[in-house]
């Protein structure tokens, strides 16, 4: 696997973008069957904008085959904007310390693809956290169903709830923390970053092996509606 890093200012191609879309699709709306508006086979919310980071997981074909969302919390955002009772009472999180992970899957649409479901999901975090990072965040919060929770405990990522579970389309949610400390740079197998290196980008973004993908970041986007929370398809 390789890893190429573009800022935030990167814009997707239109081929890509439109290949993002479509993957959201068939996972959160067919697979999943999340009740989400679509237009024309593609999946997108008014979170897609130009300042979105995209990371975004390919096959060796070119095929998408994971995806993740990251939103800084001092712009409007999934939890902040749609779903802050999961809060309970709590404020809601803005500080370029904190960015939202949402629209979290990893899962080849191929069922043949061979790919270790495993090594793709912790390589796709991994990714994402180091993306994250790089642009100053040191937690990272998210809308999840509550499998992730389990998910991220068997990785070891230091991850813990921002309060108690709620129903949302019949299925139990949550908002959690994730810290982006040694435990969790430890967990996904992220190289530390300098104690006295002072800035994000000293944080070392070696490859990690995820199987036959490459994980690309991406920025941009274009808008939509939202009724949803993140997931990561099949972890449930």
């Amino acid at each position: 696997m390789t890893m190429t890093f573009s800022g935030t200012s990167a814009d997707l191609s239109a081929d890509m973008h439109k290949a993002l879309a479509a993957y959201r699709y068939r996972i959160f709306i067919e697979r999943l069957g999340w009740s989400l508006p679509v237009k024309e086979g593609e999946e997108e919310d008014q979170f897609d904008r130009p300042d979105t980071v995209y990371v975004v997981a390919q096959e060796k074909d070119g095929s998408l085959s994971g995806c993740a969302r990251l939103l800084p919390t001092t712009r409007p955002y999934l939890l902040g904007e749609v779903f802050p009772g999961l809060l309970w009472g709590m404020p809601i999180p803005r500080s370029p310390e904190v960015w939202e992970l949402s629209r979290f899957a990893a899962a080849p649409l191929s069922g043949g693809s061979g790919m270790d479901q495993a090594k793709l999901t912790r390589g796709l975090l991994a990714a994402a956290v180091r993306a994250a990072f790089a642009r100053g965040a040191k937690r990272l919060i998210t809308v999840s169903p509550l499998g992730v929770e389990r998910l991220l405990y068997r990785m070891g990522v230091h991850s813990h709830r921002a309060g108690p579970p709620s129903m949302i389309d019949g299925k139990p949610v949550f908002a959690c923390w994730i810290e982006l400390d040694e435990q969790t740079f430890a967990a996904l197998g992220i190289a530390q970053p300098g104690r006295d290196a002072g800035q994000p980008e000293a944080l070392q973004t070696r490859p990690a092996p995820v199987g036959d993908s490459d994980i690309i970041f991406q920025g941009a986007a274009a808008p939509s509606v939202v009724d949803a929370c993140v997931g990561v398809a099949e972890a449930g």
